[in-house]
C-alpha cells in the first residue's frame, strides 16, 4: 500500500486581484501582490493494487464520503465535484500501469470554502501534489499550478483567475504577472524586519459570511467584456496599485500599506455589484474608526475574510471592535513555503 500526503498554503492578496481573471490579462496583462499564510489545505492519497479504478473520498470540510466504483461515476452533481475533476485529470491511464490501483483520498482544510483565502484552488494544488508524489512526476511549481488551474477552470468550469493556484504552488511573498496564458512569479526579497512588522500590524477577521466567488466573477467578466468604463478603469488602476504597493514594500515604506489597501478596496468595489454588503461596509467603517488605516476583503468579494492594516498601538482596539460586531479575529503568520509532499511509511 502506498500512502502519500501533501499540504498547500492558503494566501492573502494585497493588491491586483481581479486583473488575473480572463479576458483582462489576455488583453492588457495583469499583476497581483500576495503572500501565503500558515493555514493549509491537506490531502492524503492511499493506493492499493486492484479495484479497477475505484476511488473512495472523505472530505472533512463538507462531512461527505463517496465511493466511485469506476471513472464513469465521476459525474458532476454539486457534491465533491472538485475531487471528481481532479480524478478525471490526474488519474493515470492504463498505459502507465496505474489504472488498476484503488485509491482513497482524505481531504481537509484550515479554512472552509467561500472565505476568500483561495481554499478551493489551494485544495486543487494539494491534490495535484498528492498525485505528483504518487506518480513520481517531476512537475515544476509552474506545471503544478497550471494543472490545478486546468482542474478548476477547464475541467470543472469554475470561473476565476490564476493567482490562487500559483500562490499555493510557490508559497512566500510574490509579485505575479499575467500575460495571456503566461504567468511569471517574482519572489520578493523583503527584509525580515519589514515582514515581521507587516505581520504584526495586519489583522485577519472572518466576517461570519461566506461567498460564492463564481457568481461575482461572472458579473465582473460580463461588465468588462461589455466595455463598461467603470470596470475597465478600476481594473487598470488596480494593476497600477499592485505595482505601487510592491515598490513601497521593497523600499521598506510599510506605512503606505494602509493607504494603498484602502485605495484598492475602493477600486475593487467598482468591478461589479455584490463586491461588498451593508454588513461588510459597517464592519470596515468600525475598524477604520478604531484605528485601522486600510483593508480589504481578501477574495472576490461578498463575504469571507477581511484583511486590515492597523496603527500598531491601536491594533488591539481594532480587534475588539471587530469582535464586538460578531467578527472572529484569526491568528496567522506569513508562510514562506509552498506545496509540500511526502511519503508515509505503512506497515501493511
Amino acid at each position: 500500500m502506498v500512502i502519500v500526503r501533501s499540504k498547500a498554503p492558503l494566501r492573502i492578496s494585497f493588491a491586483g486581484g481581479g486583473t488575473d481573471v480572463s479576458p483582462y490579462p489576455e488583453e492588457k496583462g495583469g499583476a497581483v501582490l500576495n503572500c501565503t499564510i500558515d493555514k493549509f489545505a491537506y490531502a492524503t492519497l492511499s493506493a492499493r493494487e486492484g479495484g479497477e479504478g475505484a476511488a473512495k473520498v472523505h472530505s472533512l470540510d463538507y462531512n461527505l464520503k463517496a465511493d466511485f466504483g469506476s471513472p464513469d461515476d465521476l459525474v458532476f452533481n454539486g457534491e465533491l465535484d472538485l475531487v471528481k475533476a481532479a480524478l478525471r485529470v490526474l488519474r493515470p491511464s492504463g498505459d502507465r500501469g496505474k489504472a488498476v490501483d484503488s485509491l482513497e483520498l482524505f481531504l481537509h482544510s484550515d479554512a472552509p470554502p467561500g472565505t476568500g483565502l483561495g481554499s478551493s484552488s489551494t485544495m486543487s494544488v494539494a491534490l495535484v501534489g498528492a498525485f505528483q508524489q504518487y506518480l513520481k512526476e517531476p512537475w515544476t511549481p509552474y506545471e503544478v499550478a497550471e494543472l490545478a488551474y486546468k482542474i478548476e477552470r477547464d475541467e470543472l468550469g469554475i470561473r476565476g483567475g490564476r493567482q490562487d493556484q500559483y500562490a499555493a504552488a510557490f508559497g512566500g511573498f510574490n509579485f505575479m504577472e499575467f500575460n495571456g496564458r503566461t504567468t511569471v512569479v517574482n519572489p520578493l526579497r523583503i527584509p525580515s524586519d519589514i515582514l515581521n512588522e507587516l505581520a504584526y500590524r495586519l489583522l485577519l477577521c472572518y466576517t461570519g459570511t461566506s461567498h460564492y466567488s463564481n457568481d461575482i466573477i461572472v458579473r465582473q467578466q460580463a461588465s468588462y467584456t461589455e466595455r463598461r468604463g467603470e470596470t475597465g478603469n478600476a481594473l487598470d488602476a488596480t494593476k497600477r496599485l499592485a505595482v505601487d504597493m510592491k515598490n513601497e514594500l521593497l523600499r521598506g515604506r510599510i506605512d503606505e500599506m494602509g493607504r494603498l489597501l484602502d485605495e484598492g478596496w475602493q477600486l475593487k468595489k467598482q468591478f461589479t455589484e455584490g463586491i461588498s454588503t451593508d454588513r461588510i461596509d459597517a464592519i470596515y467603517a468600525k475598524a477604520r474608526e478604531a484605528g485601522a488605516l486600510g483593508g480589504k476583503l481578501v477574495g472576490a468579494g461578498g463575504g469571507g475574510y477581511l484583511l486590515l492594516f492597523c496603527n500598531f498601538e491601536r491594533r488591539a482596539n481594532v480587534a475588539k471592535a471587530l469582535t464586538d460586531l460578531g467578527g472572529r479575529v484569526v491568528d496567522f503568520a506569513l508562510e514562506p513555503n509552498g506545496l509540500r509532499t511526502w511519503m508515509v511509511r505503512s506497515a501493511s
